[in-house]
């Protein structure tokens, strides 16, 4: 099966999407997703301009090969842009080997662990009543976890509460204004009552967005460890991985980390030390099925779990070859699910449901199960967009 044409389909139904679609010469074709929210172009053209003219004449089945042809054969390896636009391919190409053999992808990839799988989506609001009404909405849908994100008295938009973070078009990236302390302050009160309100059945996951310094990320994870949270998530930038040994030492409340990491090597350090209790690195920022499943194996040697990013600058074809990866894996968490802008059902098709019942099912299509359609994809042009930034009170940049 020969690859005889690649091309990038650029779009913006609700949000940008660059995919990548492989043409062959036995008819079939495949997607895999490139996008790299905010830098969306640089994997355009690194797709256009260096990858995709190696791939014609190619053996499609041959996706080892070809992942490793794409990520040895460059000097300059690893990386958010060299590493989406391999996941592209990689993506595409296990989405084509599984058409050509008549099976949905979690076969092809030894079968499934589990019938369906756990979710969370996002519950936000401007103060706490506005969070806990979204909590209970959800809830009503059947769902069993959330990630709880709340607005923070004296703060204007923050990370994680609709309208606080979404990308900003043209112009310039919005600013945010952030306050560690106010956050600190306010924080453990605001789980605190969510927790009070939901119970101790209902799984409540928590993001900083690599927002607090290490030792209030210490002391934040010993404060709500008696909730019993599902997680704290990338409490701390992870450059220097030694720096979760003194959020580890301070409380048993699970970490999870990753949904920014490349490649195997980011991994490395903060699962061999058993530093994470969850690992978020995804099928698209992390090198495709190929490489993510490598870093799901070595994961396990340490118990670790898996827990794909699924926010809603990804698209539908990664959340649909995640959900193949989800269902395979056999040291399996969780799946975030953010969902998508109504606009995007009209570009891409999905096989993926839900259950009514907090959990995900895969879909039984031959591939991944996404698909584009070109015309409607034609509709929404992209458009330059920017994620916000953040700043401290003195005008000091910070993390995002």
């Amino acid at each position: 099966m020969k690859i005889t044409a690649a091309r990038v389909i650029v779009c913006a139904p609700g949000r940008n999407f660059v995919t990548l679609k492989i043409e062959t010469d036995q008819g079939l074709h495949g997607i895999g997703d490139a996008t790299l929210n905010g830098r969306e172009m640089s994997v355009v053209a690194y797709l256009q301009d260096h990858v995709l003219p190696c791939l014609i004449g190619r053996d499609a089945h041959a996706v080892e090969d070809i992942w490793q042809y794409l990520y040895r054969g460059a000097y300059w390896r690893r990386g958010p842009v060299t590493m989406a636009a391999i996941a592209a391919v990689d993506v595409a190409l296990w989405d084509l080997k599984a058409k050509a053999a008549a099976l949905p992808l979690y076969q092809l990839l030894g079968g499934a662990s589990r019938t369906r799988m756990l979710c969370y989506p996002h519950a936000s609001g401007a103060d706490l009543p506005e969070l806990l009404e979204r909590i209970a909405a959800l809830r009503a849908q059947g769902h069993r976890a959330a990630r709880v994100q709340c607005g923070i008295p004296g703060l204007g938009a923050v990370y994680g509460v609709r309208g606080g973070g979404l990308n900003q078009p043209a112009g310039m990236p919005a600013e945010q204004e952030w306050d560690i302390g106010a956050y600190m302050r306010f924080a453990p009160h605001m789980l605190a009552e969510v927790r009070d309100a939901v119970g101790e059945t209902f799984e409540l996951l928590h993001d900083t967005h690599h927002r607090i310094t290490p030792i209030d990320a210490a002391r934040l994870a010993r404060e709500v460890e008696p909730l019993h949270l599902f997680w704290l998530e990338d409490l701390v930038p992870a450059e220097n991985p030694e720096v979760y040994r003194l959020i580890r030492a301070a409380s048993t409340t699970r970490l999870a980390l990753g949904e920014v990491f490349n490649t195997i090597h980011d991994c490395r350090e903060v699962i061999q030390q058993q530093l994470i209790d969850f690992i978020r690195a995804s099928p698209l920022h992390a090198g495709g099925i190929t490489h993510i499943r490598r870093i799901a194996d070595f994961a396990a040697l340490w118990q670790i779990r898996t827990a794909c990013h699924g926010a809603p600058d990804m698209s539908p074809v990664t959340f649909g070859a995640s959900l193949h990866f989800d269902r395979w894996v056999p040291n399996f968490g969780i799946q975030e699910y953010a969902g998508h802008p109504p606009e995007t059902a009209e570009v891409f098709r999905s096989d993926w449901s839900y259950d009514g019942d907090g959990h995900l099912l895969s879909g039984e299509a031959p591939g991944h199960g996404v698909d584009i359609d070109e015309v409607a994809a034609a509709r929404f042009p992209y458009r330059r967009s920017y994620l916000a930034t953040a700043r401290l009170a003195d005008g000091t940049a910070w993390n995002y």
